[in-house]
């Protein structure tokens, strides 16, 4: 087993506007309410690059900020781990649109904001970040893949690993054939367990069999597979011993015990 401490978080979504939001909802203090999250504009970008990037780069370096600052991290010195099941759908879009035109042009920008690890290269500008960055997709498995790569760095001797889950919703047509209805972003940073304070104590197993989705705390969001955070950050909230079984690939299983 891996033993890890949780030492800040970071949320964004629709009802989420923020981790001291989330973890009232989550807590079961205050009822969820689906309003609309207001789009983030995440100061730690540059003008140029925050003119530049594109929704899921701002909801995800969003996310990031909240997380970085309430563990008192310094982000330079920090490796990181971003995963995103779907990549950022309005480009893929505009792209595709534009190689339907006869001219077949497509613009620099565009297609820099297409590469996978768009949102971990903004984050290495935003935050000065020399240290190796990892992002991955195992599609809807995304965020227990991720959860379980940062766990091996902070294992291997990383202080302090931001992991980064995110996902937005596609346009049409793309939409049609990838339903993810609200955008999230969730952001941990995660330490070595003997290193306090952390907000919560995790210990992460592996099992070769196949798991069931995690009951969702909010169905509202069940859709996005960065949500799938949700049930690991209710146990923190409410301060109680847990253990949350993830799906990853290969009917394998994540299996998460938390601890206050």
């Amino acid at each position: 087993m891996i033993g890890v401490g949780v030492r800040g978080i970071g949320v964004l979504a629709p009802g989420l506007p923020g981790w001291p939001a989330a973890r009232r909802v989550l807590a079961g203090e205050e009822p969820y309410r689906a309003t609309e999250a207001a789009e983030p504009r995440p100061d730690a970008l540059p003008p140029n690059e925050r003119r530049r990037g594109v929704r899921t780069v701002r909801w995800a370096i969003a996310a990031a900020q909240e997380a970085l600052a309430a563990s008192g991290a310094a982000p330079a010195d920090a490796a990181s781990v971003f995963a995103t099941s779907s990549g950022d759908g309005e480009t893929l879009v505009q792209i595709l649109e534009a190689l339907a035109q006869p001219a077949h042009e497509v613009s620099p920008t565009r297609f820099h904001n297409s590469v996978h690890n768009a949102a971990s290269g903004y984050w290495s500008i935003a935050a000065g970040a020399r240290r190796a960055a990892v992002t991955l997709c195992a599609y809807d498995a995304s965020f227990a893949a991720a959860l379980l790569e940062a766990a091996a760095l902070v294992q291997s001797g990383e202080r302090n690993v931001p992991l980064v889950a995110y996902d937005i919703p596609y346009p049409p047509p793309l939409a049609a054939v990838r339903p993810i209805r609200e955008p999230v972003a969730v952001a941990l940073v995660l330490g070595a367990e003997a290193d306090a304070p952390a907000l919560a104590l995790w210990r992460i197993a592996l099992e070769a069999e196949p798991a069931t989705i995690a009951a969702m705390p909010i169905p509202e969001l069940a859709s996005n597979p960065a949500a799938r955070a949700l049930p690991l950050l209710a146990g923190v909230a409410r301060g109680e011993s847990a253990d949350v079984r993830l799906a990853l690939p290969g009917e394998c299983t994540l299996v998460v015990a938390t601890r206050p």
